[in-house]
């Protein structure tokens, strides 16, 4: 066997770190200095005290600021115009005859709270028109009533329940139920168109507890929804420039329903299915065609989409 060869051992030699020890001159020369600076600020500070001690005291005399005499206000009475007495005189009397008409159970009884209320109720405006076309907003329904006596409203058939030989049986009124822990709790919904048959139309939505709340909702809020309808006669057919039609083509969408309303001429009639003749009835059109696309069994969203297209009539400006 060939012997191993044997190995020499190294020793590892580690280099030692010299750290330099700073010199004694340098630290005696930096104490020497401090001590140096404190003597010097002692004595700074007891010349200070020596000189206060010297120099008296004398007392400053200081100027309180004088106050000035604000102006009297004059009293409340004359402040206040006579108008102005007048004026709330006035106003306390209508609210008071208001209430007694409510008290009475007058159907034209009624407060105005805003600034067109007011208006209308003292006859400074007395056509609708006039509001429609400067575009104020209306947030009374009395406003309506007052202005339109001969307004007439219509239900749309948005509700379904099950027929006797199978299929769905509309109803005017939705009923929608959400659970609870303490039971089913039931809501009804309406939807209510509302028009003068002369160019004018609203439609509003309403959710009650009771049946007659949601229709009353609805109607409330299809007053304070109206628009203008321009009416003519855009058929190439007819031209006999009548505003039994509309002046031109329109559409309008809703959800997935399209629908499109053409003009026609006099005596074909409107062309529509019956939700949708109850808003042209109403909006004074006697003759059209309409084509329409998507789910059209979503009432609401077929009879949102006739109103769109109702709008959109106003894009472009025709003779009156």
């Amino acid at each position: 066997m060939p012997r191993k060869k044997a190995i020499k051992k190294v020793k590892k030699t580690t280099k030692k770190k010299v750290v330099k020890k700073p010199r004694l001159k340098k630290i005696v020369k930096k104490i020497v200095k401090k001590k140096k600076q404190a003597k010097e600020k002692k004595e700074v500070t007891k010349r200070k005290v020596e000189e206060k001690k010297r120099t008296p005291k004398i007392p400053k005399k200081i100027e309180k600021p004088k106050k000035e005499k604000k102006p009297e206000k004059p009293k409340k009475e004359e402040m206040k115009p006579e108008k102005k007495k007048e004026e709330k005189v006035e106003k306390k009397e209508e609210i008071k005859e208001a209430e007694k008409k409510v008290v009475e159970g007058e159907p034209s009884a009624w407060i105005p709270k805003t600034s067109l209320g007011k208006a209308v109720m003292k006859g400074k405006i007395t056509d609708i028109n006039k509001i429609l076309d400067e575009g104020i907003r209306i947030r009374e329904s009395e406003i309506v009533d007052a202005l339109i006596p001969n307004l007439e409203s219509e239900l749309i058939l948005i509700g379904g329940r099950p027929g006797k030989g199978g299929g769905i049986e509309r109803t005017p009124l939705r009923i929608s139920a959400k659970m609870h822990k303490s039971g089913r709790r039931y809501a009804i919904t309406a939807f209510a168109v509302v028009g003068n048959k002369d160019g004018i139309i609203g439609m509003g939505k309403g959710r009650a507890k009771q049946s007659r709340g949601a229709i009353n909702k609805a109607i409330k809020r299809g007053k304070l929804n109206l628009i203008k309808v321009p009416r003519g006669c855009g058929s190439w057919e007819c031209g006999c420039g009548g505003p039994h039609s509309i002046p031109f083509r329109t559409e309008g969408k809703s959800g997935s329903v399209r629908i499109t309303l053409m003009p026609a001429p006099r005596g074909i009639g409107l062309a529509v299915d019956d939700e949708t003749k109850k808003v042209l009835t109403l909006a004074g059109i006697s003759d059209v065609w309409g084509k329409t696309l998507g789910n059209t069994g979503t009432r609401i969203n077929l009879i949102i989409a006739v109103f769109s297209a109702l709008k959109n009539l106003h894009r472009y400006r025709t003779s009156k």
